[in-house]
């Protein structure tokens, strides 16, 4: 019986308070790597597919439940053959966040870990998919009081992945996890380091092997260039002490490793849309 009503639907944005989108391709596709200011719900009804989430390479088979954290970067791509059919829901801290009445710590503590994997069993998925169905339908026709009702499912997912237990990310074993694995270990050096000065050729002879090679590979597994991929890990870092401190803007683009305050302006804007001041404003209101 099928459970998840036959019919594609994106309802929202990502980066909205709520989004919800359910695909089924039968054509190779894999999406280059991304992060949102949402938490992310991924659920693969069917097929395979490897995902790659914040340095891991992590290999889904049907029945699979990924929870995403904010801001942490992420993409898919194909296993075997491209047909897969999979649901992806987005969230803000505001759609169930503190103050609101369905509010409770224990919704996103799933989400503590950066990223939760859970493999769901035959029962498990029936409840999961039943769930996902609703949610579809109600995104779908918009009857009365459906916002409400979307919550009130969202909640009753979060709960039930909270009570699961967490498995281990078990690393992808087709072909490319070797390379997954050193761009891994640069990804996971440059997160350490992005305050330092660092540069394509000084992070090749770190790892032994030579500019072009690193370069190449970093763009093939991850989707950005390994300088973009620096600019990256840096703005996020700044976002957060942007947030949470009242440091001036000049010291944390020195402690995020940029090379001036212009330059800091530059980048964040261009991977934000806005100005380091601009974004503590808004996000102190």
């Amino acid at each position: 019986m099928k459970l998840i009503p036959d019919m594609p639907i994106t309802y929202g944005d990502e980066e909205g308070d709520f989004y919800i989108q359910r695909v089924h391709r039968t054509k190779p596709f894999g999406r280059t790597n991304h992060y949102h200011g949402t938490y992310e719900i991924y659920y693969l009804v069917s097929g395979e597919r490897v995902h790659f989430i914040d340095g891991r390479t992590v290999r889904l088979t049907a029945g699979a439940l990924v929870l995403v954290n904010k801001q942490v970067v992420h993409n898919a791509s194909d296993l075997g053959p491209p047909e897969h059919e999979r649901i992806v829901i987005n969230f803000s801290d505001a759609y169930l966040g503190t103050g609101h009445p369905l509010h409770d710590p224990l919704l996103l503590k799933p989400f503590e870990r950066q990223t939760c994997l859970l493999k769901l069993h035959s029962q498990e998925q029936v409840f999961m998919e039943q769930l996902l169905g609703k949610m579809i339908a109600e995104a779908a026709h918009r009857r009365p009081g459906f916002e409400t009702y979307l919550r009130v499912l969202l909640t009753e997912l979060l709960l039930f992945a909270a009570r699961l237990p967490v498995q281990e990310q078990q690393e992808s074993q087709d072909p490319h996890s070797p390379l997954h694995r050193k761009i891994a270990e640069v990804m996971q050096f440059i997160g350490d380091h992005y305050e330092t000065r660092l540069s394509l050729p000084d992070i090749a002879k770190r790892f032994f092997v030579s500019p072009y090679y690193l370069s190449r590979s970093f763009r093939t597994v991850t989707g950005f260039t390994l300088i973009e991929y620096v600019h990256l890990t840096r703005v996020r870092e700044a976002q957060r002490l942007l947030r949470s401190t009242d440091l001036k803007i000049i010291l944390i683009a020195e402690r995020t490793g940029f090379e001036s305050t212009g330059h800091f302006d530059r980048i964040f804007k261009k991977l934000t849309g806005t100005t380091p001041l601009l974004f503590r404003r808004m996000n102190r209101l």
